[in-house]
């Protein structure tokens, strides 16, 4: 960018999941995205299912992937990406959810979006600055208990990231959020696994423009 050319914010962003995964958008295109998961999911059931019982199969994977759905969109989610495919014949229970901008005000009038995200992070345990296509956004890891007072079904792994939108007026932040169910007596190294994964996915974030 030369200094004639105006500052622009992105239109978008690009993010690369792991093989395996799907992308649900949560605006427009939901339903047919939602009906090729559950189509795939159908499609790797044990060879020896019984015929009988596809039918009720496919109808509970379609309502499980509409309580997804719904929780996403509860909190403001815009994108939705899945894993669809088994890895070593295993289920993997997480889901990584991109929420729609949110404004944050600055901490001061002189003070920036990195300010911003330095002052999120002495107020937020388990916090800590990451560099995300070229600039600063924030990361934070946490335990969250089952809780049903507070829409909090299974206990979780929650990892997420906070984005500033390059020249945003005012200050606008992306969120992507990271779920991995957690139950008494399993593998910490493979939970450690899983948020390694989603660190891995947030360093394809590009912001892209038109």
């Amino acid at each position: 960018m030369t200094a004639a050319e105006p500052r622009r914010s992105p239109t978008g962003f690009n993010l690369v999941p792991p093989p395996g995964w799907d992308v649900i958008p949560l605006r427009n295109g939901t339903q047919e995205a939602m009906d090729r998961v559950v189509r795939k999911a159908v499609a790797q059931l044990p060879a020896g299912f019984p015929k009988d019982d596809v039918p009720k199969a496919r109808l509970k994977l379609a309502q499980e992937m509409k309580k997804v759905v719904r929780r996403a969109r509860t909190k403001g989610g815009m994108t939705l990406y899945l894993p669809t495919e088994r890895l070593h014949g295993i289920s993997l229970p997480v889901s990584i959810v991109a929420s729609e901008p949110i404004e944050i005000p600055r901490t001061g009038p002189d003070r920036g979006p990195e300010a911003v995200l330095l002052a999120l992070a002495a107020e937020t345990p388990g916090s800590e600055l990451r560099e995300l296509d070229h600039a600063a956004g924030l990361r934070s890891e946490r335990d969250v208990a089952a809780d049903a007072a507070q829409d909090v079904g299974v206990a979780h792994r929650r990892v997420e990231y906070v984005v500033p939108i390059p020249d945003s007026t005012p200050d606008r932040y992306l969120t992507f959020s990271f779920s991995a169910l957690t139950a008494p007596g399993g593998d910490p190294a493979f939970l450690d696994a899983l948020v390694e994964l989603f660190d891995a996915v947030m360093s394809t974030f590009r912001w892209s423009y038109a």
